[in-house]
């Protein structure tokens, strides 16, 4: 396919090449006579033909360095160019032949943008001439009177493309590297002597980093529009700005031990106080700082931050004056970029003392900006609780101010993840200040119906609100559930923003529920359609089943567990493994829960799991969730399992103990594949709970049974090393609230339902050891000596010395 492009593109080139260059040299004598209406037709068709010549040069060859023609078109195109831009200085503003004008001029910078991006090789011979051109357009006097600010970013970004492509730099190993990647690197390097990096930096912060006037009124006029715009907002990614900064840093990190004595002495040349009066200067000082932030990672060695920041920040921080506020916001912003790359913890409670004073700024472009760094400083790793509570109450009272203040819906989103992270971090002790927020957020829920991002951040905030109060969020409810109702009911139209936080929302809301309201009961009928769904939402749907299974499973089951049952019927038919895994858990976890109810309730699921197992179920994960099921059923209900061995025996058209026997044979061969120590134990207690017997099938598999109790008393026995007895590790006798240190999240309410389960589960509270021991002399005297030691004799010499080793002092 490639070769009959190759050869449809070589066969037109020359005429399309032909037909560019007429057209464009009318257009271009026709401006000169001044005949408006003849160069505007010429115009379009330069351009068109140059759209054509764009496809062709970049897609028609597979090796376009090799062909005269498309070399040749790609080095006029900068003649035209130059020719282009003159043309539309003569040209006025409000021209309609202008804006065709610079369009085509743009689209003369995407031929070589396109062709660099496809073919960087081809490029080398090109590169030094756009270097050449673009730096001379954007950092020196040539493009003064001829430049626009679109010409001006695709340049930048022409420059940026050369500067970082990987296919100019060299292996560290230089012989490593292709003769064509160190002729680019030659060419480059070349290029990029010191008084041209010198320039092209001073250039870039003294002149593209200063605010406009157009920013400093918007600043004054609509200053959430101005932080918007700062912080990315939809037009921000096709502006100057932006373009300006990554280039800035780009050139900066290629370059940084040329670049960052020349940075390093533009900070010098600021040190001290700054006239009020002097706009300029304080401009300048804005941009000189901005570029420090840019390069925060770049000058690690060759700045202390922390001097500085004691030494001149801190104080500049403190100016008050109206006019000094641009550098305020700038040295906020600046102290948010360097918090993860270097500041010392001991400074925190200084800077916590500047950010309240900036939170009470005049300014609210300051105010935000502050917040901003707010977030980062306590999202950093190195972020302590005990440094911060001294602040917590007056911070969080003041970012509850900004949300009240602020209008735009984008400010407000970025306020509450804010105080979404502050509440994050500081977890309980967030719970005596949180009145007034809890009382503004349903009155914004209700006012953001229009603007669902902003309810998703209203959810996210709800979500470390929930964790934060713990039980104590039960008092939300009335809010709470109603969010939790409409986020997760996949009729409405806004779930299709708000469903996944509305899930995790959910699920903290169980998780930290003291007890099941019907509020909280009712809203699980959302549940069968999100199960039919079978999104990537599905692994938090079962964590939300589970959860309530763990907060009440006899009123949750007796109202669900029939609707349930069906869901998890059809999920099987059409589900990955993974999620087969996930249906199972939550059976397992009703068994646990309830060993007596749950059987019955989920009967028609438990054929597919037996089957799975005397079949032998391939995949390891799931096999092992068949056991953990089944182990269950054995060990805690054992009617209900001889009422299942009989109906699966009927159904197979087999004999019962022929049944029994190839579950256990199949058991004991696939106990490697369950890898959870609690169940592992379940299965040596399940098999052992099958003993004292007469039974021949359960006499002949006696060995498996036995190698399974003698795994099972590895996994769990621990030695005391002062008695030098063995105990069983998995042993719980009573519920203890674990002691939680400053780090770490203290336990759900479902934690310690958990718990408290844990010391009902026989896992938990048998002793396997004096259960292998009991079964065993059970089985003695039901048999008799001679036969027992008979049965003994099928079971490997070494399992039964690590077994007597095991029994010891019984």
């Amino acid at each position: 396919m490639a070769g009959v492009v190759n050869q449809l593109a070589s066969g037109i080139y020359s005429f399309a090449c032909s037909l560019w260059n007429h057209h464009t040299d009318t257009f271009l004598q026709q401006v000169c006579t001044g005949d408006e209406a003849a160069a505007t037709n010429s115009l379009e068709r330069t351009l068109l033909s140059l759209k054509v010549l764009r496809k062709l040069t970049v897609h028609g060859f597979v090796e376009p360095h090799r062909s005269v023609e498309v070399m040749g078109f790609l080095h006029a195109v900068f003649e035209r160019l130059k020719q282009f831009l003159e043309c539309s200085r003569n040209i006025g503003g409000e021209n309609i032949c202008r804006d065709r004008l610079e369009k085509t001029i743009i689209l003369f910078t995407k031929v070589l943008l396109d062709f660099l991006d496809q073919h960087p090789f081809s490029f080398t011979p090109l590169i030094q001439r756009s270097l050449e051109f673009a730096v001379s357009y954007v950092f020196t006097e040539a493009g003064e009177g001829v430049v626009f600010e679109r010409f001006i970013v695709q340049c930048m970004n022409l420059i940026k493309m050369i500067v970082k492509n990987y296919a100019y730099k060299p292996s560290k190993n230089i012989e490593d590297s292709s003769p064509e990647t160190l002729e680019a690197h030659k060419i480059k390097t070349a290029f990029f002597t010191y008084p041209t990096l010198m320039e092209i930096c001073r250039r870039l912060v003294t002149h593209y980093f200063l605010l406009t006037e157009e920013e400093l009124t918007m600043w004054e006029e609509d200053p959430e529009g101005f932080t918007v715009e700062e912080t990315g907002g939809d037009s921000w990614k096709y502006s100057l700005r932006p373009c300006t900064e990554v280039l800035f840093i780009d050139i900066f990190h290629e370059y940084n031990q040329t670049l960052t004595p020349v940075l390093l002495e533009m900070v010098h040349s600021l040190q001290g106080s700054t006239n009020m009066e002097d706009t300029s200067a304080i401009l300048i000082k804005d941009a000189v700082y901005n570029a420090v932030g840019l390069a925060a990672y770049e000058l690690f060695d060759s700045v202390d931050f922390d001097q500085w920041f004691k030494n001149q920040l801190l104080a500049e921080l403190q100016v008050s004056h109206n006019r000094y506020k641009p550098i305020r916001r700038r040295v906020i912003w600046l102290i948010g970029q360097w918090i993860s790359v270097k500041f010392k913890s001991d400074l925190r409670p200084m800077l916590y003392e500047a950010i309240r004073n900036l939170l009470q700024d005049q300014d609210l472009v300051v105010r935000i900006e502050t917040a901003t760094t707010l977030k980062l400083t306590v999202d950093d790793f190195e972020f302590r609780t005990d440094q911060f509570l001294p602040y917590l109450e007056s911070m969080f009272t003041l970012l509850f101010q900004l949300l009240q203040e602020v209008t735009e819906c984008d400010t407000k989103m970025h306020v509450l993840h804010v105080l979404s992270c502050v509440i994050e971090r500081v977890n309980m002790q967030i719970r005596p200040h949180v009145g007034c927020l809890v009382q503004y957020l349903p009155l914004l829920w209700k006012q953001s119906e229009e603007h669902n991002m902003l309810r998703c951040a209203i959810l996210t905030t709800l979500i470390h609100l929930v964790q934060g109060l713990g039980a104590d969020s039960k008092n939300l409810y009335p809010f709470l559930l109603p969010v939790i109702q409409l986020s997760t009911d996949v009729s409405q139209p806004p779930h299709v923003y708000l469903l996944e936080d509305g899930l995790e929302l959910w699920l903290v809301t169980l998780e930290n529920s003291p007890c099941l309201t019907p509020e909280l009961l009712r809203i699980f009928q959302n549940m069968s359609a999100l199960l039919e769904l079978s999104s990537e939402n599905l692994k938090n749907c079962f964590k939300i089943i589970n959860a309530y299974i763990f907060l009440s499973s006899s009123e949750f089951l007796q109202m669900y567990a029939t609707d349930l049952c069906r869901s998890f019927c059809e999920l099987l038919k059409d589900i990955t493994t993974e999620g087969q895994v996930q249906v199972l858990k939550v059976v397992e976890n009703v068994l646990k829960v309830n060993p007596i109810l749950g059987p019955q309730m989920f009967q028609p699921l438990l054929p597919s799991v037996f089957r799975g197992i005397i079949d032998g179920e391939r995949y390891p994960m799931v096999m092992s969730t068949y056991l953990g099921v089944m182990g269950r059923v054995l060990l805690q209900n054992t009617s209900f399992f001889s009422l299942l061995l009989s109906q699966m025996a009927c159904e197979l058209g087999q004999e019962l103990d022929q049944i029994l026997g190839n579950m256990i044979e199949m058991w004991v061969d696939r106990m490697d594949n369950i890898t959870q120590p609690e169940r592992r134990k379940l299965s040596a207690l399940a098999l052992l709970s099958l003993l004292p017997s007469v039974n021949s099938v359960i006499q002949d598999k006696f060995c498996g049974i036995i190698n399974i109790s003698v795994e099972g008393l590895h996994d769990v026995m621990t030695e005391d090393p002062e008695t030098g007895t063995y105990k069983d590790c998995m042993l719980m006798s009573h519920f203890e609230e674990p002691k939680v240190t400053e780090d770490e999240e203290p336990p759900t309410e479902q934690d310690k339902r958990k718990k408290m389960l844990a010391l009902k589960d026989p896992v938990h509270t048998v002793s396997l050891q004096q259960f292998v021991y009991e079964k065993l002399k059970a089985q003695q005297e039901l048999l008799g000596e001679q036969s027992f030691h008979a049965l003994m004799e099928t079971v490997d010499t070494e399992i039964v010395a690590q077994l007597q080793e095991f029994l010891q002092g019984f």
